[in-house]
């Protein structure tokens, strides 16, 4: 896979850039995933469901390098710093994780890492994509096509929240 997915422009100094997660984007990506989910979802989960969610995984560099081993991860950067990430199963066809930084939530950063994550998939021979999504983002995934497959309930640290299950239809697109 290129270094970078996305084609590049000299005129903007703080374009976002995608591309193949490297070890030194760990920490970022440990921060991005503490933010997005304590205040990201704050209008979707209590306090308490968040901070139960959000130890679900350490804020440490050393296990977000550790899970680039486990799954493809691409990176969205600003100024070479990490600030949206997915990580894609691609045995299974599926997305571990999409986190973007709340501030910049709804500008279209996770809607192109799912977009790289389409196409490689694809590129694998896979027909279809699942994620399982959050309150906050099922409503977006949706309205992309998504098939929503049903409702779940999670427990993290004691605390139950709500989760979708959807999938899409992955299409070859001409570019």
């Amino acid at each position: 896979m290129a270094d970078v997915l996305a084609p590049t422009s000299a005129t903007n100094a703080s374009r976002i850039v995608y591309r193949q997660a490297l070890v030194r984007d760990a920490a970022d990506q440990a921060e991005v995933f503490y933010h997005a989910v304590m205040q990201g979802a704050a209008n979707h989960y209590t306090l308490a469901q968040r901070r139960a969610w959000a130890n679900v995984l350490p804020r440490e560099a050393s296990a977000w390098a550790a899970r680039h081993l486990l799954y493809s991860t691409l990176v969205a950067t600003s100024d070479h710093r990490c600030v949206g990430f997915i990580e894609l199963d691609g045995r299974n066809g599926r997305v571990e994780t999409l986190y973007v930084w709340p501030s910049l939530s709804g500008r279209g950063i996770g809607t192109t890492l799912l977009i790289h994550a389409e196409r490689l998939l694809l590129e694998d021979g896979h027909t279809a994509i699942e994620i399982e999504a959050s309150a906050m983002l099922v409503d977006r995934l949706q309205r992309r096509y998504w098939q929503n497959l049903g409702e779940q309930m999670v427990e993290r640290g004691g605390e139950l929240l709500t989760r979708y299950r959807l999938r899409k239809q992955l299409n070859a697109v001409e570019t």
